[in-house]
């Protein structure tokens, strides 16, 4: 059985999780466009047989997170982060 881990961004994190992420280019600018797009994601890997886990993300842990290794507030340290979890 495959488990894969999503981040999870509330809505009202959304504003500020943007203010502090590099590559906010490459980010949906509304909540909703992004947790339509999470959604779709969700239900299609669900529908491959993948359990998928919720992770509620704490925009400060990640934001500790990236200082505390020196890497830039981007997906590939959003994906490194939410494995951990």
């Amino acid at each position: 059985m495959k488990i894969v881990n999503m981040a999870y961004y509330e809505k009202e994190d959304w504003e500020f999780f943007l203010s502090i992420v590099d590559d906010k280019e490459n980010l949906h600018e509304k909540w909703e466009d992004w947790f339509k797009s999470y959604s779709n994601l969700k239900a299609h890997l669900i529908s491959e047989g993948i359990v998928v886990r919720d992770i509620k993300i704490n925009i400060n842990e990640l934001v500790d997170y990236c200082l505390d290794r020196k890497i830039k507030i981007d997906g590939k340290a959003r994906a490194q982060f939410v494995q951990t979890k």
